[in-house]
């Protein structure tokens, strides 16, 4: 008996040129630039044959093809073959975004943002999307995405409405314990400048990230009306 479609792995595209586009993730999928791959992107920065999906029996596995740009999944480069995990974000060069969904029932095809706390704090202006790590403001996505360390800065920081995070917390959150030691506060200042930055691109009016001195950050995210 064949296989319904809706059982197999699937690839939806995201921030770029193909957003919204959706492919079945079954056999060998190659992408790139080149008329002969099956997910063609037309974009300079993107090799000819860039990287490859291959379906196996324990899982999809995702190949960079010594791309020139690279090939990332969640903010890593992908210097091995890999197996995907569902939710995984597959970024093509900086051309095109991908999520990965194991299967069509596991996840919408259409990723709405997270209301995280909504049950308690009602609807939140700031709002993030965890699988696919997007970021609305209103109703405005934050596009082109935040950067790895930029988004697990917002994170922290949504996931703790009305707390004012230390400094140290945020260094352990965006560069990990062990490399924490090494971090200068400077570090810490400039991620948290050009993520305002970021931020202000949707709504120049309103102060997300408030500095209180000696302690940390805090998110100031009013409600969505």
């Amino acid at each position: 008996m064949a296989r319904d479609s809706e059982e197999y792995p699937s690839l939806v595209a995201q921030t770029g040129p193909l957003s919204g586009q959706r492919w079945i993730l079954k056999g060998e999928i190659f992408v790139g630039r080149d008329d002969a791959c099956q997910v063609v992107i037309q974009n300079r920065q993107v090799s000819r044959y860039h990287a490859r999906f291959v379906s196996l029996p324990h899982g999809v596995q995702l190949e960079d093809l010594g791309s020139k740009n690279g090939t990332h999944v969640n903010g890593h480069d992908v210097i091995e073959p890999m197996i995907l995990q569902d939710g995984d974000v597959i970024q093509i060069a900086f051309a095109q975004q991908f999520i990965f969904l194991s299967s069509d029932s596991t996840l919408p095809l259409e990723v709405a943002p997270s209301e995280t706390n909504t049950a308690i704090y009602g609807p939140r202006m700031l709002r993030l999307d965890k699988r696919s790590r997007r970021v609305w403001i209103g109703n405005d996505e934050l596009l082109p995405p935040l950067s790895v360390s930029q988004y697990q800065l917002l994170e922290l920081l949504y996931d703790n409405p009305g707390r004012v995070v230390s400094r140290a917390e945020l260094i352990q959150a965006v560069w990990g314990k062990e490399d924490a030691v090494g971090i200068s506060e400077q570090a810490l200042d400039a991620l948290v400048r050009r993520l305002r930055d970021r931020l202000t691109t949707i709504n120049s009016k309103h102060q997300f990230l408030i500095t209180v001195r000696g302690h940390g950050l805090r998110l100031d995210n009013p409600p969505f009306k």
